[in-house]
């Protein structure tokens, strides 16, 4: 589904990426890991468009991303990923239900069916109680997971997540990764995950190690994900 070949990322003359392939099927859940420096989240943006390879390619089913610009590559992202990011980025002067909405009303789908589908993510979150609360009432776990339900609002075909349990306890950080295996499995949802946790990588598809903006090896683990 996501394919990337021979991707490379250079600041200045400093090469952060060094030829990177990658493939991502539906339904995976992809964890990324290495030491800080290793070129993890560069992957992540690049495969996220929200950067720019200075070699390479990527696509997304049929589609090459890397070549789309302007507003036909907003419109695109909008419509086919989501993201998640260490802190949860909510608007604080909207309540959890209208923080979810917001991407789906930029898509300009029709907004009694966005918040009947952000009603019904935040079901499935636990969070069906705490719709009308705004981020400041939120306890960090459920203000992360009124995230994960925005970067699904618009039925993505990948969610891009950089550390997004880096801000959370240990208690937390675990039931979050368990949520991203329950929505792999109830909505066939795919994610490519950027984490320095080992332990809640090995609960992924597959984990892929990157050193020196490369990745070296891969491993899956012996049993499928569960919770």
């Amino acid at each position: 589904m996501l394919t990337a070949h021979g991707l490379t990322k250079n600041y200045s003359n400093l090469p952060v990426l060094k030829g990177v392939d990658i493939i991502v099927s539906k339904g995976e859940i992809v964890t990324i890991v290495g030491s800080s420096g290793a070129g993890k989240s560069t992957l992540l943006h690049i495969l996220g468009t929200l950067d720019r390879p200075t070699g390479g390619e990527v696509w997304l089913g049929d589609v090459n991303i890397t070549a789309l610009k302007g507003n036909k590559l907003a419109d695109f992202r909008n419509r086919n990923m989501g993201f998640i990011f260490q802190f949860h980025h909510l608007l604080p002067e909207f309540s959890a239900l209208e923080n979810v909405c917001i991407p789906g009303y930029i898509k300009g789908s029709k907004k009694e069916e966005v918040k009947e589908r952000a009603m019904y993510l935040l079901e499935i979150l636990g969070l069906k109680d705490r719709m009308d609360h705004r981020p400041s009432q939120l306890s960090g776990g459920e203000a992360q997971r009124v995230a994960v339900a925005r970067a699904l609002i618009n039925n993505p075909k990948i969610v891009l997540a950089d550390e997004p349990t880096g801000n959370l306890d240990s208690k937390n950080a675990r039931e979050l990764h368990e949520l991203f295996i329950s929505l792999s499995q109830k909505l066939d949802q795919t994610f490519v995950i950027v984490t320095h946790n080992e332990d809640l990588a090995r609960m992924s598809t597959r984990q892929l190690i990157m050193k020196d903006g490369r990745i070296v090896s891969e491993s899956s683990p012996t049993t499928p994900p569960s919770i």
